[in-house]
């Protein structure tokens, strides 16, 4: 004899798996991931740099625009639009010329590689197809080395 089994049968059987507390009760799903942690309200405000090397780069984000420096290349300026935070995260989407400029900044420590320097945000620059990697801080609390 075969056993026919409907989609509704599975179903009801499906139920009777869910996991048990100590006192016999179903218990309770899993609750979702904690959100990620807010960065302060002026966490991203006011003049920020970001910086990377291999290759090296710089941009610049002021109130009205955002400037993209890199070696034996003509500076790119865009404006700024202002920025969308999430989170931990601050996203400035605009066009450099010819280019989408995406620069996103998350709170979060970060090494230059090459120095003994840490910043308090990663940076992800995305200059059209290039995307570049690096660290940022606010322009009058870059970090410096110690003389």
């Amino acid at each position: 004899m075969r056993a026919v089994v409907t989609w509704a049968g599975l179903a009801l059987a499906l139920t009777g798996c869910q996991p048990q507390a100590p006192d016999g009760s179903a218990a309770q799903a899993p609750a979702d991931a904690p959100p990620p942690a807010a960065a302060a309200p002026q966490a991203f405000d006011g003049d920020l740099n970001a910086l990377g090397t291999e290759p090296f780069w710089a941009v610049q984000i002021r109130a009205t625009q955002i400037t993209v420096q890199r070696p034996d290349q003509p500076n790119l300026v865009a404006n700024n639009p202002g920025k969308a935070v999430s989170g931990s995260t601050a996203v400035w989407n605009t066009q450099a010329g010819t280019l989408a400029l995406k620069v996103t900044l998350t709170e979060a420590a970060c090494s230059d590689g090459m120095s003994d320097l840490t910043y308090p945000y990663q940076a992800l620059i995305a200059l059209g197809a290039e995307t570049l990697k690096g660290c940022a801080a606010k322009a009058d609390a870059m970090p410096k080395e110690s003389q």
